[in-house]
């Protein structure tokens, strides 16, 4: 009985780890911190000076963005760390989340680490909400934006809300949390970058995010695709990720095995969410799809460079993909299989999916889809090398409606 009690014990904590929260001394007393909170209540988080607006009764929980302007969520000087961002917003439909850009910027630098659209931004992709939870990021019931990324600066933070529509947006809520705290030689920067390909290009690899300069740590990646309808409902996840670190040139250092299985699913993807990976919106009639994969336990560290990149690949039996070839489906001819692990490379030679022989019932190929990312990133700097936001116009183009 000892030993079966002991072998039990052994498996529970095989399986049970506690939590960060758990692990922390949550019961010591720590004089180096103070806390506080920037909210339209008390913008910065000012001490002693929160509530004033109606006699300390409720006078002033949100403020108005108008058309092409922007509003400060936090402004500050010093040393700290942001530990939670919430905001809500009086319009969440797609065309406002795509023209509404999260920024933020560290240490009075005039470029922001962070410019993304406020939706994307937060975990949720193709610029819509989701109910989910997750380790880095929340929307409880699909009507508000968390984030629990710990992000720390030396000199300063600024965190604002840029509307580009040409329409007023009549309430923002906001919530701030963060920490006033002496900066460590050993901390890095949060940075985050949004991208789009409105038809990626066959046989080249989207950029979850291009060429980072200097030494830090991939966080993750939230992933959008809008499928193409001209190859039907075709499975579009056959593409596998690739980061190359520190001086990799044509070949990476890290290869996954395929879309779905990036996000630890298999055969294809459905809706789920977990702390560390999962699907937000799998909707085949829409062809729509978003993923993420936040690299919490299996950390990514760079010394001198990193590039991250998905293929955009499809898959069906051969029947159907060449069907769809001859319906004028663009495509690109990868590999024949036979289902029982055999396989014909067929990219850069002559042959094509029409030399399949009976058994090759199975047909891999690049595709173009419309697919966007916003790519998570910590780095030893206040400024990133990457390109600017793109233009309003890739950000709402074709957005559909609903989930």
């Amino acid at each position: 009985m000892i030993k079966i009690i002991s072998i039990v014990t052994l498996l529970l904590l095989c399986f049970y780890q506690p939590s960060q929260a758990q692990q922390k001394d949550l019961f010591e007393y720590q004089s180096n911190n103070a806390t506080r909170w920037s909210s339209p209540e008390n913008m910065n988080g000012v001490k002693g000076e929160g509530g004033k607006s109606n006699n300390g009764a409720k006078g002033h929980p949100s403020v108005t963005l108008p058309a092409n302007q922007s509003v400060g969520l936090l402004n500050i000087d010093g040393s700290g760390v942001i530990n939670r961002i919430w905001i809500t917003l009086s319009d969440l439909s797609p065309k406002t989340l795509r023209s509404l850009t999260l920024q933020i910027f560290w240490d009075g630098e005039d470029k922001p680490a962070v410019s993304v659209p406020i939706a994307d931004f937060f975990g949720m992709g193709l610029g819509k909400m989701s109910t989910f939870k997750n380790s880095l990021f929340a929307s409880a019931e699909g009507k508000s934006f968390n984030c629990f990324i710990p992000m720390p600066f030396k000199k300063g933070a600024k965190i604002q809300l840029k509307n580009e529509a040409d329409y007023q947006i009549n309430a923002v809520y906001f919530d701030v949390d963060y920490q006033l705290k002496a900066w460590k030689n050993d901390n890095l920067y949060f940075h985050a970058y949004w991208h789009r390909d409105t038809a990626t290009v066959m046989g080249k690899d989207f950029e979850l995010c291009p060429q980072i300069a200097g030494h830090g740590r991939i966080l993750g990646v939230n992933v959008g695709i809008n499928a193409n309808p001209k190859y039907n409902k075709i499975w579009w996840g056959e593409g596998e990720v690739k980061i190359y670190l520190d001086g990799d040139k044509e070949f990476p250092t890290l290869v996954g095995t395929g879309t779905e299985d990036y996000i630890g699913d298999a055969w294809s993807q459905k809706e789920f969410f977990n702390d560390y990976a999962g699907c937000l919106i799998a909707d085949e009639n829409k062809l729509q799809w978003t993923f993420y994969r936040y690299h919490v336990p299996d950390p990514i560290f760079f010394a001198t460079d990193c590039r991250m990149t998905i293929q955009q690949m499809g898959s069906s039996f051969t029947t159907e993909v060449v069907a769809a070839k001859k319906a004028g489906a663009p495509m690109l001819p990868v590999s024949l299989e036979d289902g029982k692990g055999k396989s014909r490379h067929l990219y850069k030679t002559d042959n094509d999916f029409d030399s399949a022989t009976p058994d090759e019932q199975f047909a891999i190929f690049y595709r173009s889809d419309d697919v966007c990312a916003t790519a998570y990133f910590y780095l030893d700097r206040p400024v990133d090398n990457l390109p600017a936001l793109q233009s309003l116009i890739i950000r709402k183009y074709n957005l559909k409606a609903g989930k």
